[in-house]
């Protein structure tokens, strides 16, 4: 039976905590409410009610908390304002109400009435809107829902470069009748473009770096989605405390972009924390990072790891914009460190430099990189041989490499449509007998497409190793496993070594490699979705052999939403013999 439990690690410090984490002298104010009920209404629930008035009660998740709602006393005065405001939004203009208070507690009657309704909806554009509007003839009016419409609208208008646009909506109430009609009128005007940048704030940072990042290029058709791709690109610099982006100007339907930023005032940032992973057992690890260092944006950082399966050591250094042609901007990167890390049937000890060139667009990235590894793969038992007696060796690799992809996906970090393209290609060159010339290659394709609410994506995956003779070989770590969050869910973070039949396999690593995920996601409540997967693994011995055994694996997880990404949790079990299973935490969408 296998089981592979993977924890996300606890962050205990980072430079952002305050003296409130080590305690303080002062005390927390605690200001007088009342107990607040709800009482009569048949519309809405209690907590819709609650929410409007601002009152304090516990959520749908806090079940282990006692039903009880407090509103703060200095809200009580504008409880009738409130109510009224709340029931004339929700389109109940007819909506009565009672407002009883004692010393410690008040009480709300509420009688809704009846709702006013949609009577028509009338539509003059020459854009096309019917994506855009929700309304159905018969529904309650919402004014909440006919403003939002409005912004809708607005923002579809700019996201396609129409930022002369006219816009007439209006909303004709008949309360006799109780019915609404909604009016629009929409003109979209000519094609605005973006015009020149102005950059503003800087100090120690050269502009042609902050320019290096624009995404809305001078000339090209204005696009809101362009202004937010920038101040993304920006700040991925790590260097500024604000970005704020200027697009109210506007000249003939050109649209000059102003940008005016900060520099960070405390480039430092110092992280550790502590946790458990099954793969690598009780873990450790720390973080420091010189953002900005020495000026113009540069990174310099240091990243610590310990636990009782993997040590590792690594120095990076990021220089943003070593050259550039035209808008063609060059950055460089470089790292070196060193790592010990136990896999499953054996011991992998590496010292190694890596040093590359990028360039990254809004939608396209492009690493040329070159490395040298000095590898030593030794027994996990001394009395157990799991590999071939010539793959406990020692190699020194040096290898150039080339990293392409392409994202067309609408976000990164929760995606509803789109697709991403990825090819990575290696080619170690052996300094010494021991090891053969090889090439590696990686191929990787996802889709993402939503109907209505429903979200179904694809992974696919494939790879190979070519060597040049056969009978020397490569490092084992070099080759190709499975399992964990991007691969097979059903078995931990490469646990499985080539695949012998449905539910078996070897300890050693492929020379090919095919996976194939599918997966359906589905929101249940608010932030919370639902999500249904399978995946799907083969690994073979032979280089460009793809006809051997394949692992399948179903599951069903729960995703969060956060700003970061879904945090997911996946549990994934062998459809050949579900006493193989995995439980997986990760945070991050992995398609």
């Amino acid at each position: 039976m296998y089981r592979k439990i993977i924890f996300i690690s606890l962050l205990f410090l980072t430079t952002s905590l305050n003296a409130g984490l080590f305690g303080n002298d002062k005390k927390e104010i605690v200001l007088p409410t009342h107990e607040i009920f709800i009482e009569g209404e048949e519309a809405f629930s209690k907590a819709d009610i609650l929410d409007a008035l601002s009152a304090e009660h516990k959520s749908f998740f806090e079940f282990w908390k006692d039903d009880k709602a407090t509103i703060k006393d200095k809200l009580i005065p504008s409880l009738s304002q409130a109510l009224r405001a709340f029931f004339d939004s929700e389109g109940y203009y007819d909506a009565k109400y009672q407002i009883k208070q004692t010393k410690e507690s008040i009480r709300v009657l509420v009688h809704e009435g009846k709702p006013v309704t949609i009577n028509d909806v009338n539509v003059s554009s020459d854009f096309p809107l019917d994506e855009l509007f929700e309304f159905k003839k018969g529904e309650v009016f919402k004014a909440k829902k006919f403003i939002g419409s409005k912004s809708k609208i607005i923002s579809a208008l700019l996201k396609e470069g129409y930022c002369s646009y006219e816009l007439d909506s209006k909303a004709y109430v008949d309360l006799d009748k109780y019915t609404v009609d909604l009016r629009y009128i929409v003109k979209k005007g000519g094609v605005c473009t973006f015009g020149n940048v102005t950059i503003t704030g800087l100090e120690t940072i050269d502009p042609e770096i902050v320019k290096s990042r624009v995404r809305a290029k001078e000339g090209e058709r204005f696009s809101t989605e362009l202004v937010q791709d920038t101040s993304t690109a920006i700040y991925s610099l790590q260097s500024f405390d604000s970005v704020l982006i200027g697009v109210d100007r506007k000249f003939y339907n050109v649209v000059p972009i102003d940008i005016h930023v900060k520099e960070m005032e405390k480039p430092y940032h110092f992280e550790a924390g502590a946790g458990f992973d099954t793969y690598v057992g009780a873990r450790v690890h720390g973080t420091i990072v010189k953002h900005n260092f020495m000026g113009n944006a540069q990174q310099l950082g240091l990243k610590l790891a310990w636990s009782q399966q993997e040590q590792l050591a690594i120095v990076d250094f990021y220089k943003p914009v070593l050259f550039g042609i035209g808008d063609f901007y060059i950055d460089l990167g470089a790292s070196g460190g060193y790592s010990s890390l136990d896999f499953e049937g054996f011991h992998e000890e590496k010292v190694f430099v890596k040093t590359y060139l990028k360039h990254e667009s809004d939608r396209f990235r492009l690493i040329v990189g070159a490395a040298l590894e000095a590898i030593d793969i030794s027994r996990l038992d001394d009395n157990i041989s799991i590999l071939p007696e010539e793959a406990y060796n020692t190699f020194l690799l040096a290898y150039p490499y080339l990293d392409v992809t392409y994202d067309g996906r609408d976000s990164k970090l929760n995606p509803k449509y789109g697709y991403f393209l990825r090819a990575y290609l290696e080619m170690g060159i052996p300094t010494d007998d021991e090891s053969s010339l090889y090439l590696k290659t990686e191929l990787e394709a996802r889709a993402i497409y939503t109907v209505s609410d429903l979200t179904m994506a694809v992974v696919g995956k494939m790879g190979t190793i070519q060597l040049e003779d056969e009978h020397i070989g490569i490092p084992e770590s070099k080759k190709f496993f499975g399992g964990g969050a991007y691969s097979n869910r059903a078995y931990g973070f490469r646990e499985l070594g080539v695949i012998t039949s449905p539910t078996t396999f070897e300890t050693y690593g492929a020379m090919s490699m095919a996976n194939l995920s599918l997966e359906l996601d589905y929101p249940v409540w608010g932030d919370l979705s639902a999500a249904a997967f399978t995946d799907n693994t083969m690994l073979t011995q032979d280089s460009y052999d793809f006809s051997g055994e394949i692992i399948t694996s179903a599951g069903v997880g729960v995703r969060y939403l956060t700003p970061v990404g879904p945090f997911k949790l996946d549990v994934g079990m062998n459809v050949q013999d579900p006493s193989q299973y995995g439980i997986s935490f990760q945070i991050g969408q992995s398609f």
